[in-house]
């Protein structure tokens, strides 16, 4: 029998390519969608699910029990973007990022591991990012959630690591997703000290989404994190740049790694 891929945020983007690319490799998946019945082009079987809803996960869990047997591989997706000053970003914003990017996974990592535990196995992938790896100005919050995220994958990791379970991360650059349709971006307030420095950052963000990489290196990567035997705590998947930022921001000074960022942003 294949393995079992459980897949959030499976209907477009990142999750959409790793759902059709594994399925083309024999694997039976099923992804998540708040809204599965708008879908109308998955090539695999889409389940409701809100990551903000602890019933909702539970619910989509059992369904995928109920039909496949088991849970071999978790993906945890499902995410949204956020940029802002931090001083201008509605405190509600970003709880609610949190829901979606931090907490969301926990849940979902909380529902799968009963069975994974049954089965004395399993692998659990977080998708978190290179962002999360350090402050961007403007992108704080998202920062904050993903590098939450990558330090609770380290220490879940150590937790289950004696049931036969595996978890690790992968954290993508930039990659050409829909992710900007649905990111909150704090508007830009006239007369604000930040109006004109957030301002182009802003502009420079929207200019460049559909520049990123093919979504199918992730894919690619989420396929070679499968097929190894023992993987790694972390991954980072992107052009060089963007991986070597984190090298270099473990061997410069802070104060250094500091001024380099913000000759990028041109602050």
């Amino acid at each position: 029998m294949s393995k079992v891929i459980f897949i959030t945020g499976g209907s477009s983007g990142i999750g959409k390519s790793i759902g059709e690319f594994l399925q083309d490799k024999g694997y039976t998946v099923f992804g998540t969608s708040r809204n599965p019945e708008k879908i109308k082009d998955s090539k695999f079987p889409l389940v409701a699910m809100d990551v903000r809803s602890a019933e909702s996960i539970s619910m989509a869990v059992a369904q995928v029990i109920a039909k496949a047997g088991t849970i071999d591989v978790l993906v945890n997706n499902a995410g949204v973007g956020i940029t802002g000053p931090v001083e201008e970003i509605p405190t509600a914003e970003m709880r609610n990022h949190f829901e979606v990017n931090f907490f969301g996974p926990i849940e979902v990592m909380k529902a799968v591991l009963p069975q994974m535990r049954i089965q004395k196995s399993g692998l659990i992938i977080n998708i978190t990012s290179i962002a999360g790896y350090m402050g961007l100005p403007y992108r704080g919050i998202y920062s904050a959630a993903k590098g939450a995220l990558e330090l609770v994958t380290e220490a879940l990791r150590m937790e289950v690591k004696g049931h036969g379970i595996t978890i690790t991360s992968a954290a993508p650059g930039d990659f050409a997703t829909n992710i900007a349709s649905g990111r909150y971006h704090a508007p830009v307030i006239t007369g604000s000290p930040y109006e004109v420095p957030y301002g182009n950052t802003l502009k420079e963000l929207n200019e460049h989404v559909d520049g990123g990489s093919n979504p199918l290196e992730m894919a690619e990567a989420v396929y070679a994190i499968m097929k190894t035997p023992n993987p790694n705590v972390h991954y980072k998947v992107g052009v060089f740049m963007q991986k070597f930022s984190i090298v270099l921001k473990r061997v410069l000074p802070d104060k250094m790694y500091e001024k380099m960022l913000m000759n990028h942003y041109k602050l």
